[in-house]
């Protein structure tokens, strides 16, 4: 805009004065100034992008292959045009990054009439998580550098990478009770593979109860008494507010807190039994904005950027999936475990009370904690006197720190396990918890 003022300007004082050759020279700069916002503006509206990957959903370790394809509809050639793939930056720090990188997602090219250019890159999945991909963002201008041109071709894509699942060993197989075999106080049903007596038949007593022997031998109807209902399966409490970390041991411990939780529910589903998870982290998902986005409101990369995900999420509610059995269920588990993050709402003493009432009684109650207050204890005990198996599970890797973390939860009579490192996990179910 200050070129056009500056060439009219001029162009007037020349008429005044009659400067003809200056005359001549501001009609010059106009018409390539008008040429120049012509052409970029032609050159970026006539692209069309569209990106294809192999999968959207695998585990730690995969690699995803991203194929980036940009035609350019127009008749015009474009003398340069700079792509990039944009990838959020917390997916490329640390070492080795959540997402390493093969191949250029940046690139400057130049179309032809009718064009066709395609960026190709592969992506390996270090960590689990919940990325996005992309957008495909675009900058073009004239020759003379006088207009810069910024265009998103495509929308972002998202990529879930599943947490690692660790084989756990030393479960009772015989008795199928992977976490432990609790026997209630009280009955809340029961279990009609164990048979605890006979006794006379009483009214109201379904047919499939009657002991048919014992009728044939008394000639009267008796039925059969089973055993009280034991606790089978585990609803996991996992501990994912920021506070519960210390930064210097991030992301190790926050990791390994989510594949010890992953390899758990994995092994309860292996056996049959049910699994839940509730936890008061972040689901990622949570911070999609794809609704509603303007192409043209954007302006800089940085806009882009921000225009898929927000930097953070107000919710104050914990991220559930409810305690069943079933051939999903493991999935949406580790669906759940891969988008999960660290947040700053709901501490792990507000989690149980927020989830108290959605956790069932025939299972065992399993709290992964990284860090042990007096609130944390209190929480746990009050879920033991309503009559709920619990169990602790420890994420620190000093002996002398875990000892100082587990005495709360032990003068609550709350049974207590360290998960030391990665080899640890396999070992967290080596015994049956029986309270």
């Amino acid at each position: 805009m200050r070129w056009i003022v500056g060439a009219i300007l001029l162009l007037v004082v020349a008429v005044i004065f009659r400067l003809g050759l200056l005359a001549y020279s501001m009609y010059a700069l106009l018409a390539a100034i008008a040429l120049s916002r012509y052409l970029a503006n032609r050159w970026s509206s006539d692209l069309e992008a569209k990106r294809t990957m192999n999968a959207t959903q695998v585990g730690v370790g995969a690699k995803v292959a991203v194929v980036v394809t940009v035609d350019n509809r127009g008749k015009v050639p474009v003398p340069w045009m700079l792509l990039e793939d944009l990838l959020p930056r917390q997916a490329l720090i640390h070492s080795p990054p959540p997402l390493e990188v093969a191949g250029q997602r940046l690139q400057l090219v130049s179309f032809r009439s009718q064009g066709t250019k395609t960026i190709l890159y592969q992506m390996k999945c270090n960590r689990r998580g919940y990325y996005q991909i992309g957008p495909l963002i675009a900058e073009t201008g004239d020759v003379f550098g006088l207009y810069r041109r910024f265009r998103v071709l495509s929308d972002p894509s998202f990529l879930t990478v599943l947490p690692e699942v660790v084989p756990l060993t030393g479960f009772d197989i015989a008795s199928r009770r992977p976490i432990g075999e609790v026997l209630m106080s009280y009955q809340l049903f029961e279990d009609p593979t164990r048979i605890r007596g006979v006794r006379e038949y009483r009214a109201g007593d379904p047919l499939n109860r009657i002991h048919w022997k014992a009728t044939a031998r008394t000639g009267t109807l008796h039925s059969k008494v089973y055993e009280p209902s034991t606790v089978a399966g585990v609803t996991i409490l996992l501990d994912f507010h920021h506070e519960a970390f210390d930064r210097a041991d991030e992301p190790v411990r926050s990791e390994l807190a989510v594949t010890a939780t992953a390899s758990i529910a994995a092994a309860v589903c292996e056996m049959g039994q049910q699994v839940g998870l509730c936890t008061n982290g972040r689901d990622a998902a949570d911070r999609i904005r794809t609704e509603g986005w303007t192409h043209q409101r954007l302006r800089s990369r940085r806009d882009a950027q921000a225009a898929g995900m927000r930097d953070r999420s107000d919710r104050l509610r914990p991220v559930v999936v409810p305690t069943e059995r079933g051939d999903v269920q493991l999935q949406r588990i580790l669906e759940t475990l891969a988008r999960v993050e660290k947040s700053d709402g709901l501490n792990f003493p507000q989690l149980v009370m927020e989830s108290a009432a959605r956790l069932p009684r025939s299972a065992t109650v399993v709290a992964m904690l990284s860090i042990v207050t007096p609130q944390h204890a209190i929480a746990l005990s009050n879920l033991r006197k309503r009559g709920f198996a619990v169990t602790a599970i420890v994420n620190t890797y000093d002996e002398y720190r875990y000892a100082e973390l587990a005495a709360p939860l032990v003068a609550e009579r709350i049974e207590v396990r360290q998960l030391k490192n990665r080899e640890a996990i396999a070992d967290l179910c080596n015994k049956c918890m029986i309270h």
